[in-house]
C-alpha cells in the first residue's frame, strides 16, 4: 500500500512539474504584461475611450467600444466604477455594454496566459470576445436606444492603488499584487489538470467535450459556470482538456461562458443591472457561447 501511494505521489509530483514547467513562462509574462498596461497605459486607454465621446462615429463607436475594453487591464469591479464615471460623462449605453462586455471577457494578461493554449485558441478567444463586445452594444443601441438600461448610482471612481511617484516601484507593486492574486489559482489550475489527466479517462474526456457534436459545446459551456475562478488558473486545465480530446469549440465555449459568469462578475453584474436586465444577460452569454461554440466545430 505504502509503495502504491508512492508512486502515485512520484506520478503526481511528475506531471504537476511538467505541467508547470511548461505553462509557468506564461504565467510570468502575463502578469509582467498586465501590470505593464496597469501602470503605463490603463489611464491613456481610458482617455481614448472618453475621448470618442467627441466624434460622432454611430455604430462604429461600438466597435472601438470593444477593442477599448480587451485592452483595459481591470478587473470587472475596477471596470464598472470606470463605465460610471464614463456614463457621467456623457459615453452612451452601447458603447458602455460593448466596453464592459469584452472586458469582463478578456484583458491583455489572460491574452498572454491564453498563448500556452496554442495561436488558433488564442485567435478564436480574441475574436469571439470582441464580437461578443460588439454584439452586446448593438443588441442595447436596437432595443434600448431610449430607455436606459444600466443603473451606476452605487459606484463611484475606483481608488487606484498605482500611486508611487516612482514608476519602477509602482511597477514592481503591481506586479506583486498581480501574483498575490492569480498565484494560488494558477497552482489550483495546475494540480486539477494532473488529477484529470490522472484518474479521468482520454475516452471519457472525448465523450463530454470531444467531436463537433452539440453536446460537447453544451458540457464546455456548463463546466465553464462553477469551475472558473481566475483566468490564469483555467489556462492549465484547458491545456490538458484539449489534449485530452476537447474540441476546439467546446474549449471557445467554455472561455466565453467562465468569465461572464464568475460569481465576482455577476453579483456586480446584478447591481448595475437589476433583476430583468441581468436575466437578458445571462441568457446573452449562454446563448452566444454556445452559437460560437457550434460554429467554430463547424469551420476548424
Amino acid at each position: 500500500m505504502i509503495d502504491i501511494i508512492e508512486r502515485e505521489g512520484i506520478y503526481l509530483w511528475y506531471y504537476f512539474e511538467l505541467q508547470l514547467r511548461f505553462i509557468f513562462n506564461y504565467w510570468i509574462i502575463g502578469m509582467a504584461l498586465g501590470s505593464f498596461v496597469s501602470v503605463f497605459l490603463k489611464d491613456w486607454i481610458h482617455h481614448a475611450f472618453l475621448s470618442l465621446g467627441q466624434y460622432q462615429l454611430g455604430i462604429f463607436g461600438i466597435i472601438a467600444a470593444s477593442i477599448l475594453g480587451i485592452l483595459s487591464p481591470l478587473c470587472m469591479y475596477g471596470t464598472i466604477p470606470i463605465a460610471a464615471s464614463f456614463y457621467k460623462s456623457g459615453i452612451k449605453e452601447d458603447w458602455l455594454a460593448a466596453f464592459m462586455m469584452s472586458s469582463i471577457l478578456l484583458n491583455p494578461q489572460l491574452i498572454m496566459y491564453s498563448v500556452a493554449l496554442g495561436w488558433k485558441n488564442l485567435m478564436i478567444r480574441i475574436v469571439s470576445c470582441f464580437i461578443c463586445g460588439i454584439l452586446a452594444g448593438l443588441l442595447l443601441r436596437i432595443f434600448y436606444k431610449n430607455h436606459m438600461f444600466f443603473n451606476f448610482s452605487h459606484f463611484n471612481e475606483p481608488i487606484s492603488h498605482d500611486t508611487d511617484a516612482n514608476l519602477s516601484i509602482r511597477y514592481l507593486k503591481n506586479f506583486g499584487r498581480n501574483i498575490k492574486a492569480t498565484g494560488l489559482y494558477f497552482l489550483i489550475g495546475i494540480a486539477l489538470s494532473v488529477l484529470f489527466q490522472r484518474y479521468v479517462s482520454p475516452d471519457l474526456m472525448i465523450t463530454m467535450f470531444g467531436g463537433n457534436k452539440a453536446w460537447g459545446v453544451l458540457m464546455g459551456a456548463a463546466v465553464g459556470v462553477p469551475l472558473y475562478a481566475c483566468g490564469g488558473g483555467t489556462i492549465p486545465l484547458l491545456q490538458g482538456w484539449l489534449s485530452e480530446g476537447m474540441s476546439i469549440g467546446s474549449a471557445a465555449a467554455f472561455m466565453l461562458t467562465g468569465p461572464s459568469t464568475k460569481i465576482t462578475n455577476l453579483g456586480a453584474m446584478k447591481i448595475i443591472l437589476g433583476t430583468r436586465h441581468f436575466i437578458y444577460y445571462l441568457i446573452f452569454v449562454i446563448l452566444y457561447a454556445l452559437l460560437i461554440g457550434l460554429i467554430v466545430n463547424m469551420i476548424i
